[in-house]
């Protein structure tokens, strides 16, 4: 997906980029501002600015998917808020910022296995809690 849309004018062809552009940043500002608003209606918890993310903490657990949702620049979660989980949610940021208003339908065309998801993929599975942590320092038994 190239992100343009070629609109015909006479003999010129004018090309509207949708994607890591004004459009896109206007649809990334307008969820964030959506966020924002959903968070500060139920969140009972922390609200702070980290990773780049306005986090609220305390939310329902029906007012958010999964262990928390990235809309716009604000992180909405009961409290999974640990540092994998916000580093892995500032790339959801940027994805947004990237696609904008797009982003939900990209994100919902790419299916809800995370394991398939490219987004939930190139935010980090392991951060996102979506496989095991390795663990370290642990001996490995040989027989």
């Amino acid at each position: 997906m190239s992100g343009d849309l070629p609109t015909r004018t006479g003999d010129r062809t004018l090309r509207i980029r949708l994607t890591d552009s004004p459009i896109s940043r206007l649809g990334y500002w307008w969820a964030t501002a959506v966020g924002f608003t959903w968070g500060f209606i139920w969140s009972t918890g922390r609200v702070e600015r980290r990773h780049g993310l306005f986090v609220f903490t305390g939310m329902p657990k029906w007012t958010f998917g999964r262990g928390g949702s990235c809309v716009g620049g604000c992180y909405l979660t009961n409290r999974n808020d640990g540092e994998r989980v916000l580093g892995h949610e500032a790339v959801h940021k940027q994805q947004w910022l990237k696609y904008g208003m797009l982003f939900p339908l990209l994100y919902l065309v790419a299916g809800r296995n995370p394991l398939k998801n490219r987004f939930e993929i190139e935010a980090g599975l392991e951060a996102g809690g979506y496989l095991p942590t390795p663990r370290r320092g642990r001996a490995s038994s040989s027989p």
